[in-house]
């Protein structure tokens, strides 16, 4: 029985680590790929649970053992998506979460075609400055930098299967709901779980 594996993008400050979060929380039944990255762990995130931090040799050494899914420079920085344990855990038939820019998804769709995209927008691109700003992390000359990738990433929108705009939280967080669990649904899915169920009904038509 194998896994689902979805891909959720978003420009910076569209809300994409907090659906996943509360996703993950409602859903036992899903697991977040926790990816490896070169930059600075911010304030309250936690080595391995947020991200897997290492510096640049211990990256590219990686990367030079084919060890990454996907692997992309994001502001600077480098991140990567440990191939093994997907692979693994897929097998496994667990579905699996990536949280990954553009670019990673489409690294990972040439490995995995079936795979899930959904893109995270914001209501406008107004909005996402002001939550950027909201942040109170980020200088005004990063907030512009960020403001001007995010168009640039938004612009990719149309390559992945299905577009949540995060104007309210609880509705955005239920859209997502609804595609995993219609994803679950197709009937080839249906079948790898429920291969008895399938097998009787084939076997007495």
């Amino acid at each position: 029985m194998a896994g689902n594996l979805f891909i959720v993008a978003a420009p910076s400050g569209a809300g994409k680590t907090t659906l996943v979060k509360l996703l993950l929380e409602r859903d036992g039944d899903i697991g977040l790929s926790v990816s490896y990255t070169t930059r600075a762990p911010r304030p309250g995130e936690v080595d391995g649970r947020e991200y897997h931090f290492i510096d640049v040799p211990a990256f590219q050494a990686m990367r030079g053992r084919g060890d990454f899914i996907e692997s992309a420079e994001v502001h600077g920085n480098f991140y990567g998506t440990s191939r093994p344990w997907i692979v693994e855990q897929m097998a496994a038939g667990r579905d699996i979460l990536l949280e990954i820019d553009w670019q990673g998804a489409q690294q990972v769709r040439r490995l995995f075609p079936a795979c899930v995209g959904i893109f995270v927008l914001p209501p406008s691109v107004e909005e996402l400055e002001r939550r950027l700003r909201g942040r109170g992390q980020d200088s005004e000359a990063i907030i512009a930098r960020r403001t001007a990738a995010a168009r640039d990433e938004m612009r990719h929108v149309n390559e992945f299967d299905y577009v949540i705009i995060n104007n309210k939280l609880p509705e955005a967080i239920e859209d997502l709901q609804t595609v995993v669990r219609s994803v679950r649904l197709r009937t080839a899915s249906q079948r790898d779980r429920h291969r008895a169920l399938f097998s009787s009904i084939e076997h007495n038509a």
